[in-house]
Order: C-alpha cells, then structure tokens, then sequence
C-alpha cells in the first residue's frame, strides 16, 4: 500500500500537470491569435460585427477624445459604435470581438462614476477562479489612460487596471496602453500617436508599420488639429461656453504633420496654451504673457456706477472702482469643488513653466485694466469723476484664479505694485507654507480655510499633495509669523463643512489671525466637476447663525464686527487689537501702509488701522451697503410653463 507521502507526491504531481497543460493551452492560442491577427474589419454595419468604443469620462474629456478615434475610424471604414458604460452589461463583453477604452482617472485612482460598474466587474471577474482566464480570449481590446502626472502613483491607474484586467480575463492587447496627461500639453500629440497605432493595427498591419491613416475627421487650422466633434460636456449644457481643464488639455498643444510646437525661450513649456488662452478671453479674462491674467470684476463695474461696492469695500474701505483683480499665476495645486472657474486653469505642485518678468505682468495688467474701465464711459451712472478715478488703480486683489504665491518673483511682484502705492491682497490656498514664511509685507494676506478636518479638506478642496494636511497645519503656522494683517477665509458649503464649527474653532490658535472671512459659497452653475447645487449655498441668516457661534466659542478673542449682507459675508475681527474703546478699526489707512512700507522700517498691522464707519458695523441697518451709493435691486421674472399668465417676481436676496 503507497505511503501518505507518495500519494501527497502523485497529487502534486497531476496539479502541476494539469496547470502546465492549460498555460500550454491558452499561450498556444495566444500565440495562434498573435499570429493569425488579420483586423480587417468587415463593412457591414450589423451590430455584431460592430467593435466598441468605451469612454469612461468625468469632465467630457475622454469622450471627446473617444469621439475623435470614432470618426477616425469612420473614415477608414472601420465600423465602431461609440458607447457610454452605464449603458452597456459588461456580461456581454465576452461576446464582443473589438474593444477600445478611453478612460480618465478620478479621485485617488478611480474611475469616474458612469465607467464604476464596468471596470468593478472586471475586477471581480479577473479575480474570480470561477470565470477562467479564457473568458474573454476572443476579444481584441486597446485602452488609452487620461489622467495627470502629478498625482503620481495613481496616473491613469483606471487605464493600467483595464489593461490589466482585460488580459488576465484573456484579452490579446492589439497596442500598448497609451497614456496622455492633461497637464503637460503633450496629450493631444500622445492620444494622435496613439489612434494612428490602433489604426494601422485594425487594418491589418503592425502598430509600428505606415499603413495610410486618413484623419478625415480632423481639420488643421494655424498649425493644430481641432477636433470636429462637438465636445460639449456630458450635464453641462448650461456651461456650453466653458471648457473645462481637462478638456482644454485634451486639445491644446498645437500640432501640424505630427510635429509638436515647442515654445521659444528656455525650453520650458508656457502655462497659457493657444486652447487654454482661447477659453479664458471668452469668459473675460485677459491674458497677460504666458501666465498670468487680469478681469475686471463686477463690483468693479458697479461702484463705477454709484451701484454699491464689494465686502472689501465694507469691511477695509477699499474702493471697488479703482480695485484690479489680477494673478501672475493661473495655476493651482488644488481641484476644489467651488472653484467658480470651473478648473479652466491649470494644476501643479511646482513652478514649471516659463516665467514672465514681474514688471512687465504689473505693467501689462495695469493697460488691461485700464482698458476695461475705459470701455464703461457712457454707461449709465458712471461719472467722468469716477471713470478717472477708476483710470489710477489704488488696491490689486491677488485672487483672481489659482494660485499667486506659486510665482517665484511674487516679492518682486508685489515690490512693483507698492512702488506705484497700490495696496495688495494675496490669497493663498494653504499648501505653500514657505512660500508664506518669505513673503514680503502684504496689505493683508489671506489663507483659505476651506474645510477643519483632514477629510473634509481632502474632500472640498481636492488637493495634488499627499501631505495636504500637513502643509494646510504648517501654513496656518506660517501665518501666525506675519506682522502685518492676517486673514483666515471661510467658504461655508451647506452639507459639506458647516457642521464643523468645533473643528474650526481649534484652527484659530495655530495662525491666531487679525480676522476671519466667513461666507456663503457661491453657487456657479453646473459642471461635470463638481456636484454643488443651490441647495449647497447657505442663506445670510445661516452665514450670521455660524459667525455668532465661533464668536461665542472664543469667549471674546473673536467678535462679530462686519457684515455683507449682499455678498453673504461676515467678518470676525481679533477684539484686544482692533476693538478700541468700544469702536472697530477693521478700515485700513493706505497712505499710512505705503509710507511704512517705503520706510524700510519693521511695522505691524495695528500701525495702518482706521476706523470702521458705522454703517459697515454689524448689526446697522445699512446691512454693509454704502449709504452714499444707489442701492439698485434687480427684477428677476421667472416663468415656470411656457403656458402659465403667471409672473414670478423675485429680488436678489440681500
């Protein structure tokens, strides 16, 4: 009778016999199918016979590249249907002889949601010993990843894991994955590059070989290709005038005859593609160089009018008709959920790109702005007096889209606008602690505190930096080192950080900030990027409701002392240094401010305070606005059905 051991040593051989044979089996057909690979696709347009093109898209991005492949492929004859995942049963794929996935890569490496259930059954599946590893071996698939570098290990980890996936299910992968990244204005050339592999290999070539490619669904103009599709995101037909980031990068190196256009100069790439510069003018900006840009703001516009001016107008009595809204860098490291440019600016971690001489950016935004107020002459309520006033800038709100402090001259930066006697405000976003440590005086500095806790930051705002949370700590701190004025500014978004209120009021010992912005979201209209609605936006009353209780939680550190209604805005202000006798002085003496700054002469923030006029005080009944100014309410007429005699009028809420 055999021992234990033989039998055990007779089993282990017939295992490792019958897994030899099955990896001879299914390499021998592999091998077979490499060799035997003829794609010529047939010109009927059964469905059957028909290949499919997956896009797996969040912002509209990697559909509209899968619609280019899609008439690419058209007009080479190859029958295609384009398809969005969530209507497709991924049980059918073992059915399908073509595949192609364009994909994109989402938070923290996943899938946007209407490729979820897709790419999560085939996971399952090539993780399930129950399938086999033949289940899809008479599916021929390419997959092609959009995503950005600079999130590191998770760059177009959907794309990898399709691939993956597809071949351990027993996919034969016709081309390699091909990667393109939004950020380094390479992706159209790569996802080019790349179709015309694909193509050539659906014809019946080798990726490599120079089979003819028609691109009859492409059409040059100034040396680039643009896409003839029209790539209107996905539930964002109200924004049809704006192209978000990943589309702009989807379309923005120019190209001719496969060649890529380098910018002159040092080799660096410049920030403000030929798309990205197309897609700002058209929202109002005005581009300066090759990275920053100047936009007149609204309340500009009004106080030229005699139409009331901004919270800052309020709150530090600067005047919004002679304020320039500017930022010599468009770009960002952060993704937030409100962002109102709707991400049509780029994103890093670093500085680079081409850098722009700080002189010439002062003096380009100054003739830009200029030229913007020039075009108010005639405009109903705007005075000669105030146009010229308007004419000389006296305050720069470095705020206008991404983020300022990434500019490596923005001390030289701020140099020229104090030697013209122009005040600055800087906003950074909190993820550049040293960048804040060398900063030179600034009128008032601002970080953005967006959210209290680590999640609900990671969650708001959608930072590039793993150590966001450590930088946002470091950044506070940083603040805390400033003598001049120091602001924390709070977007409260309903249902996502207004529950926090503990949580915040632990931040304010680690910057210890003169004051603290607190203010309702603004609400900027739908957008495949973030799923704020009105819903989000909290009402005045509940922006009042917060600021009182932070105010009572610091037991008299912090008092109520400003308010906006119209702007949805409230501000504490630090009672021992600027609550004097009973009166604020949250106002601010400019001249006092450039005269300290020209001194050379070390200076704090309680040197260049001025009194807050009453009518800016909370609780006045003027609710901020400017007694001397013509509070103009707006007449909204809504009709619920094109049927109805009913008009709705509605004021703006104040």
């Amino acid at each position: 009778m055999a021992s234990s051991s033989s039998i055990r040593a007779r089993l282990a051989f017939v295992a490792l016999l019958s897994a030899t044979t099955v990896y001879c089996i299914h390499k021998y057909l592999r091998l077979k199918r490499l060799k035997n690979l003829s794609l010529n696709p047939s010109t009927t347009t059964s469905k059957a016979s028909r290949g499919k093109i997956f896009f797996i898209s969040q912002t509209g991005t990697a559909k509209a590249l899968a619609q280019r492949l899609h008439e690419l492929c058209a007009a080479n004859d190859i029958a295609f249907d384009l398809v969005d995942p969530r209507d497709y049963e991924p049980e059918d794929l073992p059915k399908e002889n073509q595949v192609i996935f364009i994909a994109s890569t989402w938070d923290d490496g996943k899938p946007p949601e209407n490729g979820e259930f897709l790419v999560n059954w085939l996971s399952e599946s090539a993780e399930d010993f129950r399938v086999g590893s033949l289940l899809l071996s008479e599916c021929k698939f390419a997959v092609f990843g959009v995503g950005s570098r600079v999130y590191g290990e998770s760059y177009n980890a959907v794309a990898k894991e399709l691939s993956s996936r597809m071949v351990g299910l027993g996919g034969l992968e016709m081309i390699p994955v091909g990667e393109g990244d939004v950020d380094d204005g390479e992706l159209d050339s790569a996802f080019q590059n790349w179709c015309d592999g694909v193509i050539r290999v659906l014809k019946g070539g080798s990726a490599q070989e120079t089979i003819g490619v028609s691109r009859e669904g492409a059409v040059e103009s100034d040396g680039e290709y643009i896409d003839s599709t029209d790539d209107e995101e996905e539930g964002n037909d109200d924004n049809g005038d704006i192209v978000d980031l990943e589309d702009i990068a989807g379309k923005a190196p120019s190209r001719k005859n496969g060649v890529v256009k380098v910018a002159k100069g040092d080799g660096k790439k410049e920030m403000v593609t030929p798309v990205i510069r197309a897609s700002l003018t058209k929202q109002g900006y005005k581009i300066i160089g090759s990275h920053s840009g100047v936009k007149i703001c609204r309340w500009t516009k009004s106080q030229l009018r005699g139409r009331g001016g901004c919270y800052k107008h309020s709150f530090y009595g600067i005047e919004s008709h002679r304020c320039m809204e500017t930022t010599p860098s468009l770009a960002c490291a952060n993704k937030c959920v409100f962002c109102w440019r709707h991400h049509t600016n780029p994103v890093g971690k670093s500085w680079q790109w081409k850098m722009d001489d700080p002189k010439v950016i002062v003096e380009g935004a100054l003739d830009l702005h200029t030229k913007m107020i020039k075009q108010m002459k005639g405009v109903p309520g705007v005075t000669p007096e105030k146009l010229q006033e308007g004419l000389t800038p006296r305050h720069c709100a470095l705020s206008l889209v991404g983020e300022p402090i990434m500019y490596p001259e923005i001390n030289a930066l701020v140099d020229e606008l104090h030697g013209r006697r122009i005040s600055t405000f800087l906003v950074t976003n909190a993820q550049f602690p040293e960048k804040i440590l060398m900063m030179k005086p600034i009128t008032q500095l601002y970080v953005s505190v967006d959210a209290a806790t680590k999640e609900s930051l990671k969650a708001i705002d959608r930072p590039l930096f793993a150590d966001f949370w450590e930088r946002f700590i470091d950044s506070l701190k940083a603040l805390q080192e400033k003598q001049q004025r120091t602001v924390y500014r709070l977007t409260l978004v309903k249902g996502w950080n207004t529950e926090e209120l503990d949580a915040y009021f632990n931040l304010f010992s680690i910057g210890k900030p003169d004051f603290i912005e607190i203010k309702g979201v603004t609400y900027c209209g739908s957008s495949a990027t973030s799923k704020l609605t009105m819903e989000n936006v909290p009402w005045h009353a509940d922006v009042k409701a917060f600021s009182e209780a932070l105010s009572l939680k610091s037991k008299g550190e912090y008092e109520v002392a400003c308010e906006h209604a119209h702007s949805c805005c409230v501000l504490l202000g630090r009672t021992q240094k600027f609550k004097v006798d009973g009166q604020w002085f949250t106002w601010i003496d400019y001249e006092k401010f450039h005269d300290l700054v020209a001194s050379g002469e070390t200076f704090t923030s309680t040197d260049y305070m001025a009194q807050t006029p009453s009518w800016a005080v909370y609780g006045a009944e003027e609710g901020g606005f400017d007694p001397e100014q013509l509070r103009y309410k707006k007449e909204r007429h809504h009709h619920p059905k094109p049927q109805a005699c009913l008009t709705l009028g509605k004021t703006m809420k104040f």
